[in-house]
């Protein structure tokens, strides 16, 4: 079985508090890509997992496509099976990667096994793997709260924006990013925000990690910066970045100049 777990993008990423258990409460919009990794899951006598592509750093069984289906087989009677995973999406980047392939594993393994279980219980199970991991299984824009995993369906028009991922080589960990913000309320929220025409989103539809990340890789201030000169109508850092994507509304010619950036484009 060949799967292509998708990237995604925030639209707006508010940061509004931290909470007891370390995690932070916020609202986003995230929103599935046509950028992808390639899994394949095939019936073994014994389980292994494999990797090529980028390089995941990390010791044996801490990949999250490994954690996915030592928690399947925890729960339920299913057999061995081979992984490879193709990454082709960077890590560290904002666009969720791993999440969506740990999410497709728990896809992949319900299919192969019949288990035949429902969207609701897959969801509860991606996110004991991560805070993104339950918006892969759904893989449609969907308005995230809580610390991620709390997802309503949002309807968005976005058909014919044409979108590019410009992804500066930078490495940017969660914890590193969440490690210099500053939570506070917004007067609006992100759902709030989205139902604005596209033209306002650039000056109120904020992703909060911005201040932070740009603070410590002005690198990435500077690429959004550089976007915002050409004709984009929104620019943003996409999760805790260090990926940023802009949004036009035809087909754009990346200049020379940031083209040794470019991860990515397509029509959404």
């Amino acid at each position: 079985m060949i799967l292509f777990p998708p990237a995604k993008i925030n639209l707006g990423l508010q940061i509004h508090s931290k909470r007891n258990d370390g995690f932070h409460e916020i609202e986003t919009c995230m929103v599935p890509i046509p950028f992808y990794d390639i899994l394949e899951l095939t019936l073994s006598a014994a389980f292994s997992f494999e990797q090529t592509g980028i390089k995941i750093p990390g010791a044996a069984g801490e990949n999250l496509c490994e954690k996915a289906f030592y928690l399947m087989k925890s729960r339920y009677e299913i057999g061995n099976v081979r992984i490879h995973l193709r990454k082709q999406i960077p890590i560290g980047a904002g666009l969720g990667g791993g999440s969506s392939d740990a999410a497709h594993v728990l896809l992949a393994l319900n299919e192969l096994f019949a288990l035949k279980l429902d969207i609701e219980i897959l969801c509860l199970l991606a996110a004991e793997l991560g805070s993104d991991c339950p918006f892969f299984i759904l893989n449609k824009p969907q308005l995230a709260k809580g610390r991620g995993e709390l997802l309503t369906p949002i309807s968005l028009n976005l058909n014919g924006l044409y979108c590019v991922l410009f992804n500066p080589k930078i490495h940017v960990s969660t914890k590193e990013a969440y490690s210099g913000v500053s939570p506070r309320m917004p007067d609006k929220t992100v759902r709030e925000l989205l139902s604005l025409p596209i033209e306002v989103w650039p000056a109120l539809l904020q992703n909060d990690f911005e201040e932070s990340v740009f603070k410590a890789h002005p690198e990435i201030a500077q690429l959004k910066s550089e976007l915002e000169k050409t004709s984009a109508c929104y620019v943003s850092m996409s999760g805790s970045g260090a990926t940023v994507f802009a949004l036009y509304n035809e087909e754009y010619e990346v200049p020379s100049s940031l083209k040794s950036a470019v991860l990515a484009k397509f029509y959404l």
